[in-house]
């Protein structure tokens, strides 16, 4: 559970069934819109991201523009405590492996229209296989 008393986001850990708050409840929000197709649920056919669909494909420094464009069209979509400066990846190959590292602001009361930035966050996206992973970069 994050730190962050204040923080006006609460969920339930997807792990472990407790309370989560602050940015540990944004990484889980991103770890499911990642891993999450689109028409999958069913109230929420848009909900989600192409992440799922560009997995396991080979994959270059050409085509890794494709994974920029999933992660951030998504996160603009669906979770505004997180806004991306910068994409860097940290290692690519053709077996369809990568790590990405998204750099960005904590906005901790997006949701409910105010963007005021409470600090600089780092997140590591890690995709082999047919998997995606999330993790913070600390």
């Amino acid at each position: 559970m994050s730190d962050d008393n204040e923080s006006p986001s609460v969920g339930m850990n997807a792990e472990t069934g407790r309370a989560i708050t602050g940015w540990d409840h944004v990484l889980q929000s991103l770890r499911d819109i990642f891993t999450t197709p689109f028409g999958e649920r069913i109230m929420r056919e848009w909900y989600g991201s192409f992440v799922p669909a560009l997995l396991g494909s080979q994959i270059n420094k050409r085509e890794i523009t494709r994974y920029f464009i999933a992660l951030t069209s998504a996160i603009e979509q669906w979770e505004p405590r997180f806004r991306v400066t910068r994409i860097r990846p940290t290692e690519v190959n053709r077996a369809g492996e990568f790590h990405l590292m998204l750099e960005g602001e904590y906005r901790p009361r997006a949701n409910f229209g105010d963007s005021t930035a409470q600090g600089a966050r780092r997140v590591i996206v890690s995709g082999a296989g047919g998997a995606v992973s999330i993790r913070n970069d600390r």
